[in-house]
């Protein structure tokens, strides 16, 4: 019962933020996730005004494990920490680990685009767990459960963050309202972009929670076109890594539904 009031205090919270009309259940999206066979949730917000899209109203207020979104946090984090610059190598420790493009030296954008798991557990290392209890109360990110390791908490479900905490967490980072250097956010801006064309350009970052029951895909980010930016957080049951995917074709479905992108 408590769970259950947190995820309504937590959705509540979202309607006092976003104006009671434009929040809109979407029947376009819970046909596209049906079609699909998935069980998940999406929240599509303009940067201003406008209708917030969305699927799954309860699912988008849960909490999951952050997973590897916490990399756009953890970005800025270390970067505002000096633990690491743009410049900087992060040497390879010989070990074999399970994708080939982790097993090299990495720079802070190589790092973030293959979702460097041991890179970031350096960075942590050097960054710290009071700085991080800093930076996460600072950006109002999620949830932090106590004790945490500070290698694996945004891995094995100690820091925890729902879709509407995602878009919001997002829209701080575009409007470069957390106390962070633009020099930073300058950063972390060509990290996050994925596709760019005359139309619109889309930056975004995977997760997936392989330690949660079942196991959690994230795809979150923003889209800049010519009539706005829009924010977008989904997260999905992903059993397995053939599901993967399905992460990056149900948000360019919903973005393509609602005439985002094209």
């Amino acid at each position: 019962m408590h769970h259950e009031f947190m995820r309504t205090l937590s959705l509540l919270c979202f309607v006092f933020l976003v104006p009671f009309q434009a929040w809109a259940e979407d029947v376009e999206f819970a046909k596209l996730f049906s079609n699909m066979g998935v069980t998940g949730t999406i929240v599509i917000s303009p940067l201003n005004e406008g209708k917030t899209f969305v699927h799954d109203d309860l699912r988008a207020s849960r909490r999951f494990s952050a997973a590897s979104t916490f990399k756009i946090l953890n970005t800025l984090v270390s970067l505002e920490e000096n633990v690491i610059s743009v410049n900087d190598t992060l040497k390879w420790d010989g070990i074999s680990r399970e994708i080939p493009e982790w097993n090299r030296d990495q720079s802070l954008e190589s790092a973030f685009r293959s979702s460097c798991v041991w890179c970031f557990q350096e960075l942590a290392r050097r960054v710290g767990t009071a700085k991080y209890r800093h930076h996460l109360a600072a950006s109002a990110y999620g949830e932090l459960h106590e004790p945490f390791t500070e290698t694996t908490f945004w891995l094995d479900g100690s820091l925890k963050i729902s879709a509407v905490e995602q878009v919001e967490f997002l829209k701080k980072v575009y409007r470069r309202s957390l106390p962070f250097n633009d020099s930073s956010y300058n950063s972390l801006r060509q990290f996050m972009l994925v596709e760019q064309n005359s139309e619109y350009a889309l930056r975004a970052k995977t997760g997936w929670a392989t330690k949660a029951n079942p196991p959690i895909g994230w795809y979150v980010g923003y889209v800049e076109t010519r009539k706005g930016t829009w924010f977008f957080a989904m997260n999905m049951d992903t059993p397995d890594q053939s599901a993967l995917p399905l992460r990056q074709k149900i948000a360019r479905e919903t973005l393509r539904a609602k005439g985002i992108i094209e």
